[in-house]
């Protein structure tokens, strides 16, 4: 039974997965130069005033965070095409237009910064004022949302379709 509260499912073509994946493989084989790294650094002496210590440990703290991101990613994800959706949802290519001017168009994939890097298209998050806005919007519906920069911006959804990647 579904509670409402679970995140849209993250779909994956299998080329992104398998990318995803060589870049989880790097990271972890990467762990023991990274190791020495520090190791060779701490045997320079002071710890406070040692840059090339610090930096290392940073360079190490970056590698573990986005082995955990892409661990997760990767077991969370869905690989394949997504299904056919009738509502505006994550890993659509959506077409809006704003302020009723039906000239005035934009098209772009709703989804994460790594399905940005298979793609030519602007990438916008669905935690975005202006995703959260249209998720769930069908062609016609009209939504307004809050940008940065404190304007309200009205929208209107046109279309959208399943990404093919």
């Amino acid at each position: 039974m579904s509670t409402g509260n679970e995140a849209p499912a993250t779909w994956l073509s299998q080329d992104a997965h398998d990318r995803l994946q060589a870049e989880l493989d790097e990271h972890i084989a990467n762990r023991p130069a990274i190791a020495a790294e520090i190791n060779a650094r701490r045997e320079e002496g002071d710890l406070r005033e040692n840059g090339g210590y610090h930096a290392a440990r940073e360079e190490q703290g970056k590698a573990e965070g986005r082995i955990r991101y892409l661990q997760e990613l990767l077991r969370t994800a869905k690989v394949g095409e997504a299904p056919t959706a009738d509502a505006v949802s994550p890993g659509m290519v959506v077409t809006i237009y704003f302020d009723d001017d039906a000239n005035d168009t934009e098209t772009f994939l709703l989804g994460s910064r790594e399905i940005a890097a298979t793609t030519d298209l602007t990438v916008y998050s669905p935690e975005s004022a202006l995703g959260k806005a249209i998720l769930g919007g069908r062609p016609g519906q009209t939504c307004t949302y809050t940008a940065p920069s404190g304007a309200d911006i009205k929208v209107t959804v046109v279309s959208f379709e399943p990404f093919s990647g």
